[in-house]
């Protein structure tokens, strides 16, 4: 059955049907965010508030940790800026699959509600993008990851301060599930991962670094790793099959 087949409700409930298991995931991380949004003093409402208008668990990370720090308002938009940057990379991937005569408030709209999950089930999908399937999988991923985060607001506050911070670690946890995996594939990944760690201490210890402010450090840090990795260690080029 293609699109034109089928119904505004069909590709709706498509949509959501397909984002149920991602908004589970995101429930569970979402829930870990939320304990470090509690340590930076978060409310539940505002916590909500920031997951829903910020669908990236490093995006969050980043804001509630240069927030902890006291960070100026200029630091966390470059820093969530910075972290997201991935992001502009993926819809300029989706904007090569609408049909030209889409509208530009979905275009804006489906490229607000970009994220890694979200854009591995529209890319994979034949045809033309739908954005009534993204707004049907956002609907749901997004209350996830919303909630989620709110609720471990809300457990941060109910919670021992000890436990807590014992909680707070397996966001810690999860990046490191996130990025060894590729490191074991790629040598070369595997050690940005040691130098990043690396240079991390150092930043702290540095007699001019160790004055900047966290928030600062993190941006410098990932501005200059990443640049220099891209330059020593180029992605290699896919040759076309023509």
């Amino acid at each position: 059955m293609n699109y034109e087949m089928k119904t505004k409700k069909q590709v709706f409930r498509e949509g959501f049907k397909d984002g149920i298991p991602i908004a589970l995931g995101y429930f569970a991380v979402a829930f870990s965010l939320g304990i470090i949004a509690r340590k930076a003093n978060f409310t539940p409402v505002q916590g909500f508030v920031n997951s829903f208008l910020n669908h990236a668990s490093a995006g969050e990370y980043a804001v509630y940790t240069v927030v902890g720090a006291g960070a100026s308002f200029i630091e966390m938009a470059i820093m969530t800026l910075v972290v997201n940057a991935r992001y502009l990379l993926m819809s300029t991937a989706l904007s090569q699959k609408f049909d030209s005569k889409t509208s530009m408030l979905h275009r804006i709209l489906v490229g607000f509600q970009v994220t890694d999950e979200l854009f591995a089930i529209t890319i994979k999908r034949p045809g033309f993008i739908e954005p009534l399937y993204n707004y049907g999988a956002f609907a749901i991923a997004a209350f996830g990851w919303s909630i989620g985060t709110a609720c471990g607001i809300v457990a941060g506050e109910l919670m021992p301060i000890r436990l807590v911070s014992a909680l707070s670690v397996a966001l810690y946890g999860m990046f490191l599930a996130c990025i060894m995996p590729e490191g074991r594939k790629h040598k070369i990944v595997a050690v940005l991962i040691f130098i990043s760690f690396a240079l991390s201490y150092v930043a702290t210890k540095a007699p001019l670094l160790s004055e900047v402010s966290s928030g600062t450090k993190t941006i410098i840090l990932t501005v200059v790793i990443a640049s220099v990795a891209a330059i020593v260690f180029p992605h290699p080029e896919v040759e076309d099959d023509d």
